[in-house]
C-alpha cells in the first residue's frame, strides 16, 4: 500500500470493550455497526480512544488505549450473545501503552476547538491526518523501532 492511499482512523470505545478486541484481534465500532469498519481498508492505522472505564458506567479513562492496523479484508458478523451480532475487522494490534489525552490537545490538529476537545469524538470513529496519528502512536509504541516501522510502511 502506497502512503498516500493509507488512511488513519480513531475509533472511540470504553476500556473494557477495547481490551476485549485487543484480546480478540478484532476491531468492533459504533456498537457493532458495518458501515464504520467497511471505510478502512487493508493497511490502515487505527487508535482506540477511551473516554470511559467501562461502558454506562461514569468513570473516566481519557486515554489512547490501543493502536494498530487492519489486517481482515472484510468485516464480518458475530454473535455476541443471542440476539447481538456486531460486525467486526480483523485488526493487528501493536504492544502498547495506554496514553492520556490530555498532553496532546494541543497539537493534535482533528481537535478543532481546544476548549470542547471531547467534542471531536461524538460519532465514534473519524478519520484523522497521518500526523495525528503519528504524533500519538510515538507515545503509545514502547519501542522507537515500532513506531518507525508502523509510519514508514507504505512508503
Amino acid at each position: 500500500m502506497n502512503t498516500k492511499d493509507k488512511r488513519y482512523w480513531i475509533g472511540i470505545a470504553s476500556k473494557e470493550h477495547v481490551k476485549t478486541g485487543v484480546a480478540g484481534g478484532f476491531s468492533q465500532l459504533c456498537h457493532g455497526k458495518v458501515q464504520p469498519l467497511k471505510r478502512m481498508a487493508v493497511g490502515d492505522g487505527l487508535i482506540y480512544y477511551s473516554s470511559k472505564e467501562k461502558f454506562g458506567e461514569d468513570a473516566l479513562c481519557q486515554q489512547f488505549t490501543a493502536i494498530g492496523e487492519v489486517i481482515g479484508s472484510e468485516a464480518y458478523q458475530f454473535e455476541m450473545f443471542p440476539g447481538f451480532v456486531p460486525y467486526r475487522r480483523d485488526i493487528h494490534f501493536f504492544e502498547a501503552k495506554d496514553v492520556s489525552i490530555r498532553p496532546l490537545i494541543e497539537q493534535l490538529t482533528f481537535i478543532k476547538d481546544k476548549t470542547r476537545w471531547g467534542y471531536a469524538f461524538r460519532f465514534g470513529h473519524l478519520e484523522i491526518p497521518r500526523a495525528d496519528f503519528e504524533l500519538i502512536a510515538a507515545q503509545m509504541l514502547r519501542e522507537k523501532t515500532a513506531a518507525n516501522t508502523l509510519s514508514a510502511e507504505g512508503a
